[in-house]
């Protein structure tokens, strides 16, 4: 993969009010679950040659309000444990994108107090000026994980046999992101 790293100059911050960390799980052996995280920052540097990228989400934002029980229970330690490790995060000094707009990026994921490598993949946006002069870049990234490798190993079988939640979660992230420094001496998150 030919990288575009040249494209990105400084430290880029996500806009809160466009970007979202997203999940998806299969349900009751017949649909998918979809759920997000509002309550996102994230930070994509460049230094010298090299791209980083950091993200934290606050697990209580997550889009679960009803019923209150199954928040509950999402919220609580079979789950997330939101009162003990009220965020999720990812970190990752190997942001490799590629000039036909496909990224991938190897990093660690913590959820729950635990962390986890994870190669995620996606597209990104060249950088560009926007209103007001601000130069505006986007990067979406998609990857699986084995929920159970967090220590999300909460499960209840069906009437008929099977599984009412999937193991694999599908995570995704949609970053608007905005320049904050055009010198590479921007803030690390």
């Amino acid at each position: 993969m030919a990288t575009a790293v040249q494209s990105f100059l400084g430290a880029y911050q996500a806009d809160p009010i466009h970007s979202w960390f997203g999940f998806s799980v299969v349900f009751s052996g017949a649909s998918r679950y979809r759920g997000r995280f509002t309550e996102v920052s994230a930070t994509l540097s460049a230094e010298a040659g090299a791209l980083s990228l950091a993200g934290v989400a606050r697990v209580d934002s997550i889009s679960i309000d009803q019923p209150a029980q199954f928040r509950e229970l999402i919220l609580g330690p079979e789950f997330f444990d939101a009162d003990d490790h009220p965020e999720l995060s990812f970190r990752s000094d190997a942001v490799r994108l590629a000039a036909d707009g496909t990224a991938q990026v190897d990093g660690r994921l913590t959820i729950a107090g635990i962390t986890e490598p994870v190669l995620a993949a996606g597209r990104w946006s060249d950088p560009d000026q926007s209103i007001g002069g601000v130069t505006r870049a986007g990067l979406e990234l998609e990857t699986v994980v084995d929920r159970r490798d967090f220590g999300l190993g909460w499960q209840m079988e069906l009437p008929g046999g099977g599984d009412v939640l999937g193991w694999d979660v599908t995570l995704e992230v949609v970053l608007a992101l905005a320049q904050t420094s055009a010198d590479g001496g921007g803030e690390q998150g």
